[in-house]
């Protein structure tokens, strides 16, 4: 089938699956004119691209889920690490979600005078902290006495 089939049959649109072609994720069996042509497999392998996706997969993670012959190989170890990922996600999500709630319901007569408000303030500063420290590159150390010229 052509890509416009791929695309109205998958969802994707036609420059995705020109991206994913590129990158290796699927591939043309060939050409009708200009257009790309796949074969019929090709919608089940971006079913599980999409699946992959929702789970939060990078493009790069699903390309190593594919054997060289095309065929699925997942590494059962990236799954059980991503579905541990996806549950301190949860976790976090479900406490902020549960903060905004009382947040919006507390009889404090200022946000900042509720010690559950307080507490979502402290843990989402605390958050952005952690995120800058893993982003800055560490610095080089000079030595503490520096040889004399």
């Amino acid at each position: 089938m052509d890509i416009a089939e791929v695309a109205k049959r998958s969802g994707i649109p036609a420059s995705t699956l020109r991206f994913y072609d590129e990158k290796g994720l699927i591939a043309s069996v060939g050409r009708r004119g200009l257009r790309r042509v796949f074969d019929a497999g090709v919608l089940e392998r971006l079913a599980l691209i999409a699946l992959a996706r929702s789970a939060g997969f990078s493009l790069d993670e699903i390309a190593r889920m594919f054997a060289s012959d095309g065929r699925p190989q997942i590494d059962r170890h990236a799954l059980a690490a991503k579905a541990e990922e996806l549950d301190g996600t949860i976790r976090k999500l479900s406490a902020m979600r549960d903060g905004l709630r009382h947040a919006a319901v507390c009889p404090a007569p200022s946000h900042l005078e509720c010690p559950t408000f307080r507490r979502l303030l402290a843990g989402a500063a605390a958050r952005t902290s952690d995120e800058k420290k893993k982003k800055r590159p560490a610095r080089r150390r000079l030595p503490s006495n520096p040889p004399q010229a």
